[in-house]
């Protein structure tokens, strides 16, 4: 389906601008079903943004059963939409070849939910049994417990199911900032307490556009050209107007609506997700060697990571920092 819809956005901006040179067709791969969290990558497929530096780009949508990241290994796909620096380090571990090129997420949305009343700062979270999935357990909870002293003991396991969170009010349960707490507002009719793990010092890039080494030697400025077309599609989609994005984005996913959207965006601006920190000076999908340096020396404290890895090779900041797009920024 998305296939056809970037083919036919692209036909239609070639059709209306005068004859030019083939555009080079490359293909990102996300990591779940369309959402506003990809806003920006299909903003810049609807209004040409991609075009004008000489690409064709199609968005492969991720999901339950979809591995994009291997596809990109296999060398289907050009680019991917990796989850946060843990992958690069892991890929580091095992000699691997990806390399994160830009941080769109200059925050992880991974947020600790609890009911109103219950918890008021971080550390109140203590008090509380905590719903955790294993992947999660395995990385941000090992932090929680090295940095602030959570138990392993008061953890319980995370199904993806909010009901025993809802039927028990001392608990709390994971969550992503745009997903459960619209959720709960909606279904349960309550303003749910968030405590956005960024905030408290889990200090990962999120939403990172990985591509393989090789591409990065052989294809330099296709690589530059995909990174500032999506710098500046997270400029126009936060803060210009994102309508064709989200047409895009309920055609690849249709059970996505305006209101959930609208959620996430808000959520976005108002957290700063994309655009605070490095990004502020720097531009959208800004990294820094000593962020990048601060949360691996974190990792390792927690035991997630070994201190063997050669972070380094993990990213470059080799095409961003550059302020592009910041003219767009009202």
């Amino acid at each position: 389906m998305l296939s056809r819809i970037a083919a036919a956005a692209g036909l239609a901006l070639m059709a209306a601008a005068p004859p030019a040179l083939a555009l080079e067709k490359v293909i990102f791969g996300t990591n779940w079903l369309a959402q506003a969290e990809h806003g920006g990558f299909y903003q810049s497929v609807a209004d040409g943004t991609y075009a004008e530096c000489g690409l064709e780009v199609e968005i492969l949508p991720g999901g339950p059963q979809v591995n994009n990241r291997a596809m990109m290994l296999a060398g289907r796909i050009d680019f991917h939409m990796g989850g946060n620096l843990l992958q690069p380090f892991s890929a580091v571990e095992q000699g691997i070849p990806v390399v994160a090129v830009a941080a769109i997420f200059q925050k992880e949305p991974q947020v600790i939910i609890a009911h109103p009343g219950m918890a008021e700062t971080f550390e109140d979270l203590k008090k509380l049994t905590l719903l955790i999935g294993e992947n999660g357990y395995q990385s941000f909870y090992q932090w929680m417990i090295k940095a602030y002293g959570f138990t392993r003991e008061q953890r319980r396991p995370y199904t993806f199911n909010p009901a025993p969170f809802l039927a028990d009010k001392n608990t709390a349960m994971q969550g992503y900032l745009s997903s459960e707490p619209y959720l709960i507002k909606k279904e349960a009719g309550f303003e749910p307490k968030v405590f956005l793990l960024a905030d408290h010092g889990f200090s990962t890039y999120s939403t990172l556009i990985e591509t393989m080494a090789d591409t990065i030697e052989k294809r330099p400025a296709v690589v530059q050209c995909f990174v500032d077309g999506s710098i500046k599609g997270w400029y126009r989609y936060l803060y210009g107007d994102p309508s064709a994005a989200n047409e895009l984005i309920k055609a690849a996913n249709p059970e996505m609506t305006d209101d959930k959207i609208a959620y996430a965006i808000e959520k976005m601006k108002e957290y700063g997700i994309v655009d605070s920190g490095d990004a502020l000076t720097l531009g959208i999908g800004a990294m820094t060697e000593a962020r990048v340096k601060d949360f691996f020396d974190k990792m390792v404290a927690a035991g997630v990571v070994s201190p063997d890895v050669d972070w380094k090779k993990a990213f470059t900041t080799r095409f961003v920092n550059k302020g592009v797009g910041m003219e767009l920024k009202p």
